[in-house]
């Protein structure tokens, strides 16, 4: 299953273009360099009220649909 680690940092009023649908998705670059683009409503989880930070592990299917995205250690 492929899969990638990446940092997020997301402040709250970035958060607000997502939440008004102006944004749908979430373009990051993973440690490994590639581009990753997964829908902005799987974030939902890790939001405060500063924004979304921290290190995230994302998995996908052999179709590349988003199957995981968790936050992680390190």
């Amino acid at each position: 299953m492929p899969q990638a680690r990446f940092t997020l940092h997301v402040r709250p009023e970035e958060l607000l273009r997502y939440y008004r649908g102006r944004a749908t998705m979430v373009a990051v670059t993973a440690d490994d360099g590639s581009c990753l683009r997964f829908p902005a409503a799987s974030l939902r989880p890790f939001v405060t009220r500063e924004g979304v930070h921290g290190r995230f592990l994302i998995r996908f299917d052999a179709h590349l649909r988003l199957v995981e995205l968790r936050r992680i250690s390190g």
